[in-house]
């Protein structure tokens, strides 16, 4: 979904809209109250946000999987699958299955590691762990009740912040700020900005400050790109393609999760043709497109990177040592 601009100010849209949070928060409650809570019997990190909309859960996720990885822990993704057909617990097949059997998210993950769906994410981390998952990394779950986590991370978009702070439909948060920091070990907020919110926290929050760069970079530098992207936040992608010097002559932009249809393709091919420039996309949006589709569109690939990796790993390894 597109966070509509009110989102980001104290304006009379929002503060007329602020009763109705109350009924999105009621709902909350009442599906926490109504949902069976239980463990695994592994360790369960998750990464989530407070916010709608894209904050770089995915390069967060594979980023601690690479840490859990070099601890020398076999970790599995885990995901609600959203986008796809199956209801799981299905463990991710990238040579067989497609995004709209698993989603787009988690068909990303599995060329990471192990991946699974499951709408019922309780089921489907049983069903990993008992596939030999020694942790679990639990993708956009913080608001999910029915999972125990060990610990979680809210993944935070630097330039984006909290908005202004209100609750769906007023602002772009899912729950309170103080609901929240509740459940949360650390933010992991990602860019350079320092959003207001920052002051208000309390200094027992940890903040990992990191950075998405581009893994192939070099591959764009100078060329001549007509960019689409169809993510929670394609500036964000767009940003990107400019640092590494990209000459993004058009962008194109589509609903976050957006089935691509040939026509569209078509006239996306059509446009980089008659402007001598090569289609590019993220990976996220790659996993959409069919295999038959996807000749001559190149995607840019991405990775997280720590201001100091350290702090995520003295906290993945007191997580794992705490029982």
């Amino acid at each position: 979904m597109r966070a509509p601009d009110f989102w980001q100010t104290d304006a009379m849209m929002a503060r007329a809209l602020s009763p109705l949070s109350w009924l999105w928060r009621a709902g909350a409650g009442i599906r926490a109250m109504t949902t069976t809570m239980r463990h695994p019997g592994c360790k369960v990190f998750c990464v989530g946000n407070f916010t709608i909309g894209g904050a770089g859960k995915t390069p967060t996720a594979q980023a601690l999987y690479q840490t859990l990885r070099d601890l020398g822990v076999e970790a599995h993704f885990l995901s609600r699958g959203y986008g796809g057909k199956l209801a799981g617990p299905h463990q991710v097949d990238p040579t067989k299955d497609t995004a709209s059997d698993v989603g787009d998210e988690p068909l990303l993950l599995a060329q990471s590691g192990p991946a699974w769906i499951s709408r019922d994410r309780g089921i489907g981390a049983e069903a990993a762990c008992n596939a030999g998952a020694q942790a679990i990394i639990l993708d956009d779950g913080l608001q999910n009740p029915s999972v125990i986590k060990d610990c979680s991370f809210a993944v935070i978009d630097s330039g984006f912040g909290i908005g202004n702070g209100r609750v769906i439909p007023a602002g772009p948060m899912r729950e309170t700020l103080e609901q929240g920091l509740a459940k949360i070990r650390a933010i992991i907020l990602i860019g350079d900005g320092n959003p207001a919110f920052l002051d208000t926290l309390p200094a027992s929050v940890p903040i990992l400050r990191a950075r998405v760069v581009a893994r192939n970079g070099p591959a764009f530098t100078g060329r001549r790109v007509v960019a689409f992207a169809g993510i929670g936040r394609p500036a964000k992608f767009y940003d990107s393609l400019r640092a590494v010097e990209a000459n993004i002559v058009e962008t194109v932009d589509f609903a976050d999760h957006h089935v691509f249809h040939k026509d569209e393709l078509a006239a996306l091919r059509h446009k980089a043709t008659s402007q001598d420039a090569d289609l590019v996309t993220t990976e996220k949006d790659l996993m959409r497109l069919p295999s038959a589709e996807r000749d001559g569109i190149s995607a840019l690939g991405i990775r997280l990177e720590f201001d100091a990796p350290e702090q995520l790993v003295n906290i993945v390894s007191a997580v794992l040592s705490d029982g």
